[in-house]
């Protein structure tokens, strides 16, 4: 983030003279979840012009925000109908979606979702939507998430003097880290790589060696689970295995790996790969419907038996 960039952000945090006291009346109605009330202060001029303006102690805030916030959906929805801006950041960079997120507030997050937000957040802010629904293992917020486009390889966005290995770690890393299974294969469905490890020349200069998400569930003594579906999804399991205090706990995953390096994939589960690989990097999995094949191999194109 450049400097003109950090001088952008703080010049749109505080409101003008004018406008405090109409934000302070608005917060309040948000605050107390009144949403009849913020609908009759919107109706007002004075009050709408105060709509997407910063206020409060600590980090100034938009209404929108102060409502994802708190996860009152009526009051936001009222917001948005009176023309909020959907995705405007506070201090940290930080967009109403990525508050309700945090948040887990469900509600809030599909609103702001069919109203536009961007489901990966602000460029600006170091983490995303999607790692904090994985780290915190919401299904159903990630799953919303996803639907309207998110990133599945997404990683943190920090400079490069503080880069290192474990900030590029993604989603699928901290899932399966944070043992949230569920998570997990919901990435991979939606296109995430089995094999995400860090490509970049900067980073990769620090470091000794840039793990694959199998390199880490094996070294972090994952479950079988785990192993199962990257093999499912096409991970490469011809990977050096170190075998540690931790994996000779795991003979089944091991097992596993040895058990897919001895009897390679059909030709049946290799097409299903190809097919997925071809319409994930062209960003059209949810295509498989459309695809002109019998509903039994739709089926298993999607992994559903």
């Amino acid at each position: 983030m450049s400097l003109m960039d950090i001088t952008k952000i703080f010049s749109l945090l505080q409101p003008k003279e004018d406008e405090e006291d109409g934000c302070q009346k608005l917060n309040k109605a948000i605050a107390e979840d009144d949403d009849k009330l913020l609908a009759d202060l919107l109706s007002q001029e004075r009050y709408r012009r105060c709509i997407n303006s910063r206020s409060g102690w600590g980090i100034p805030s938009t209404p929108l925000k102060t409502a994802a916030a708190h996860g009152h959906l009526r009051c936001l929805e009222c917001l948005l109908a009176h023309g909020a801006e959907v995705d405007s950041l506070d201090v940290k960079a930080q967009t109403p979606l990525f508050t309700a997120v945090s948040a887990k507030h469900i509600g809030c997050v599909s609103a702001l979702l069919k109203a536009g937000a961007d489901p990966n957040g602000s460029q600006y802010n170091n983490c995303s939507p999607v790692l904090t629904a994985a780290r915190e293992g919401d299904v159903d917020i990630l799953k919303e998430l996803l639907y309207y486009g998110a990133e599945t390889d997404v990683r943190a966005k920090v400079p490069d003097w503080a880069s290192n290995a474990t900030t590029c770690r993604g989603p699928l890393y901290i899932t399966a880290i944070y043992g949230h299974l569920e998570c997990f294969k919901l990435l991979l469905l939606h296109g995430a790589d089995p094999d995400y490890n860090c490509k970049e020349e900067k980073i990769l200069a620090k470091i000794k060696q840039s793990n694959t998400v199998l390199d880490m569930c094996l070294k972090y003594g994952c479950h079988s689970e785990y192993i199962q579906l990257l093999i499912d999804f096409g991970a490469n399991v011809y990977i050096p295995m170190v075998i540690t205090h931790k994996t000779r706990e795991q003979d089944e995953a091991i097992m596993l790996l040895l058990r897919e390096r001895a009897f390679p994939k059909t030709l049946m589960s290799q097409t299903r790969l190809t097919i997925r690989k071809y319409l994930s990097t062209a960003h059209k999995l949810d295509l498989i419907d459309s695809l002109d094949i019998p509903e039994m191999l739709k089926n298993y194109v999607k992994y559903i038996t």
